[in-house]
């Protein structure tokens, strides 16, 4: 991905912050519980008052509620906004867990080190000559950087997937023809990144596979909060959207079932 298509993508989520929060599926409750035991901050070795940590684009909060649910401090740096306050109203009962607006890259750290950096589906956002490298600044010696990626992955309404591709093809010249949906052994467990940094230890890796049911319109909502959708023209956006709803409502009675997996990638910072 480019610098400017970076830019101008990821500054669509923000334009419908509530929509976001409202639709997006979140994250396994399991994986907040994986991601504090390869931390190393579950049970009596969880530092008092708890760990700090240093969460990269926390959108509306839906990784930092669980999180500070679990006694964690955080410090929450959010690019846009308007995400930024939908993730303040929800953090309102937990005054450890604080939301900022700016963009990673330019924000100063604090002198004080944290235990953890999390990027839960943000890292990729972040500029790649700067993420690794400030996350390992950020940490202290023996700190996590944990980061969330979330795949669409074969499985679900499987037909359905196949015969959608006929409207992105249709109504985004940018889809490649006869596109298919990877299945889950496909997405890599990829740690390279982490390791060409020499920063970090070797990375572990937890996944977690679920389906999902939408209603239409429950699913274009979904389909509205994508970057790539959002970024369509206007009438080419609308034909898109129409031609799936339509699909949905003739061929699969009003609903679809989609299969995601999230994948938690950790590492230790070294000394």
């Amino acid at each position: 991905m480019t610098e400017p298509n970076r830019e101008r993508l990821r500054g669509t989520f923000t334009e419908d912050a509530d929509l976001y929060d409202r639709i997006r599926p979140g994250y396994p409750p399991r994986m907040f519980d994986d991601l504090a035991e390869l931390a190393g901050l579950a049970g009596p070795a969880a530092p008092h008052p708890g760990p700090r940590m240093l969460e990269i684009g926390c959108g509306t909060g839906q990784a930092t509620l669980p999180l500070a649910a679990r006694g964690f401090r955080i410090t929450a740096v959010e690019l846009g906004a308007e995400l930024a306050a939908v993730a303040r109203r929800k953090l309102v009962g937990f005054p450890r867990a604080r939301v900022v607006v700016g963009a990673f890259e330019e924000w100063q750290l604090p002198a004080e080190p944290f235990d953890v950096v999390l990027a839960a589906t943000s890292f990729h956002w972040i500029d790649p000559a700067v993420r690794v490298a400030k996350s390992a600044d950020a940490l202290r010696p023996g700190g996590t950087l944990a980061t969330v990626s979330t795949h669409h992955v074969a499985g679900g309404s499987a037909s359905f997937f196949a015969r959608v591709q006929d409207c992105y093809e249709r109504f985004d010249p940018a889809t490649p023809p006869g596109l298919r949906l990877p299945s889950a052994a496909d997405i890599p467990e990829d740690g390279g990144e982490l390791a060409a940094s020499g920063r970090f230890a070797p990375a572990r890796f937890r996944r977690y596979a679920r389906e999902l049911t939408y209603s239409t319109q429950e699913y274009l909502d979904l389909l509205r909060t994508y970057s790539g959708h959002r970024a369509l023209p206007a009438a080419a956006r609308d034909g898109l959207l129409e031609c799936i709803g339509d699909l949905i409502d003739r061929r699969y009675g009003g609903t679809v079932t989609k299969r995601y997996l999230t994948q938690l990638r950790v590492a230790r910072r070294g000394a």
